[in-house]
């Protein structure tokens, strides 16, 4: 699923404007690059936790010249923790409660 069909599936469910939802999913994806940025870390209770780490600097070889070492530095790279309901939620479980509520129960749902 792309974030064209990611927003047309969230205003389905929602029942809002396809605008809106893209402009709801542009906002989470701008909002958690800029945490992640300032070293935070974004949590969805149920569904994971966004972060960044930084990957130490190492030696390695370089691939057209193997008996050359190179140093690799260190780089921050995004991080994703999966939360318990996702989790069991793609193992089976059948008693995994629902990470969100459903469409009629939304708080947006009244839109």
């Amino acid at each position: 699923m792309n974030k064209a069909a990611l927003a047309q599936a969230i205003a389905d469910r929602i029942n809002i404007s396809k605008k809106d939802a893209e402009d709801m999913v542009g906002a989470f994806v701008d909002i958690t690059i800029t945490e992640l940025q300032n070293g935070g870390s974004v949590n969805i209770a149920g569904f994971g936790q966004f972060s960044a780490k930084t990957r130490a600097g190492r030696i390695g070889v370089n691939p057209q010249n193997p008996s050359e070492k190179i140093t690799i530095p260190p780089v921050v790279v995004p991080k994703f923790k999966a939360g318990k309901a996702l989790k069991d939620s793609l193992k089976g479980k059948r008693d995994a409660p629902p990470a969100f509520p459903s469409p009629s129960q939304s708080p947006w749902h009244t839109l």
